[in-house]
């Protein structure tokens, strides 16, 4: 019989979920955390970066901080301070950067930034355990910047509201820009996760930057198909963001988010195992515990991959489970089934063949089928 205990099961926690990745740095570790606990990966980096190494803008600000020392420095990224360094080492300026910076107040924003730091052989004075940029900036604004020179390195895109916020607190802001976000040479992996989330055969996509973000918002739009990507995510995909300035771009659309409390890969990848599986619906069916996943199925906790035609008729007979839902009305979900009924016979038989409990799903004579709730359950879900 059906037993509410979760089932003991050899898959991971996110087996049955696809999850797109539009990270372009780090991305296989994402993939491979996300692998390992099961998950579909459908990675489409939404962003490329572009290194400055011979961009004159970034000259121009080591030439302006060497010339003229900054009182404190704020190293945002490990990738962006490495960059600035071993750019100024191909100009032959890094040992005058080096020297420059060792008389700085040098903020870091997390340990990555402070190894990056000290491999430099400088020390840092600050990093908050957070690793979010909004505490440096309250630390920045708490100890008072008026008057004072601030270096700070950029990471891909502006901050406005940082270096706006340590400006209009007085302080002169030198951008260090290291690199830039730029869209990716290849659109077409990206188009595919933005058909992927409207079609809702994705479950859930990562974000790890602002500009990914954006940049992804963006060519949905180009594409015509902004308000039901935004549809698409305001209800059905889950949009899983490494920090608050990560979200701000889908908040900004009105998009819900959910966000580690530490912003780090890790922590990201353990909200989704555990907001996934409990979006999931679970039923007593038939004596068995079915849980409907975004391309398979749990039956006692047993994984059974579910073809796309079937996960269709499924998801049909779940949003009324117990009531018979007739094969016009299923004709209707199949994806390019046509006019032709049998068509829906068809999808069912392996449907069934897939869950390998036949009597999970009911044929009822002339009308259609139904999941076959277990009585028990009828009055919980009687109204529909």
């Amino acid at each position: 019989m059906y037993d509410e205990q979760e089932q003991p099961s050899d898959h991971g926690p996110l087996a049955g979920f696809t999850v797109g990745v539009t990270a372009a740095r780090r991305a296989d570790e994402l993939g491979a955390l996300l692998e390992r606990r099961g998950a579909a990966v459908l990675h489409a980096p939404a962003l490329r970066i572009v290194p400055l190494a011979d961009d004159s803008e970034l000259l121009a600000a080591t030439k302006d901080l060497i010339g003229q020392a900054p009182d404190i420095a704020v190293a945002t990224t490990a990738i962006g301070f490495r960059g600035w360094v071993e750019a100024a080492d191909g100009w032959g300026l890094g040992e005058d950067l080096l020297a420059r910076l060792r008389g700085v107040r040098i903020l870091a924003r997390g340990p990555k930034v402070k190894g990056a730091i000290r491999a430099a052989g400088l020390t840092e004075e600050w990093s908050p355990a957070s690793e979010s940029l909004a505490e440096v900036l309250d630390r920045l604004l708490e100890e008072g910047v008026d008057g004072l020179r601030i270096a700070v390195q950029l990471h891909g895109e502006p901050l406005p509201g940082f270096v706006e916020a340590l400006r209009d607190a007085g302080a002169e802001v030198v951008g260090v820009p290291v690199y830039r976000w730029l869209p990716p040479e290849d659109l077409g992996p990206v188009d595919r996760l933005i058909d992927a989330a409207v079609a809702r055969t994705l479950d859930a996509v990562t974000f790890t930057s602002a500009p990914a973000a954006a940049s992804l918002l963006s060519r949905a739009e180009e594409r015509g198909l902004l308000d039901e990507l935004l549809a698409a995510l305001g209800h059905d995909v889950l949009s899983a963001c490494v920090g608050p300035v990560t979200a701000l771009p889908l908040q900004s659309r009105g998009i819900g988010t959910v966000q580690p409390e530490r912003f780090r890969l890790g922590p990201l990848v353990q909200v989704l195992c555990r907001e996934l599986p409990a979006r999931a619906r679970a039923f007593p069916v038939a004596g068995h515990r079915v849980e409907i996943r975004g391309h398979a199925v749990l039956v006692d906790g047993a994984l059974k991959p579910v073809p796309p035609a079937g996960m269709s008729l499924l998801r049909a007979l779940s949003r009324r489970p117990g009531w018979v839902v007739s094969r016009a009305e299923l004709l209707r979900v199949l994806p390019g089934a046509g006019r032709d009924e049998h068509a829906v016979e068809t999808a069912m038989a392996r449907l069934r063949s897939a869950l390998g409990t036949p009597k999970l799903i009911q044929t009822v004579v002339k009308r259609g089928y139904r999941l076959a709730l277990d009585p028990s359950a009828e009055s919980k879900y009687a109204d529909g």
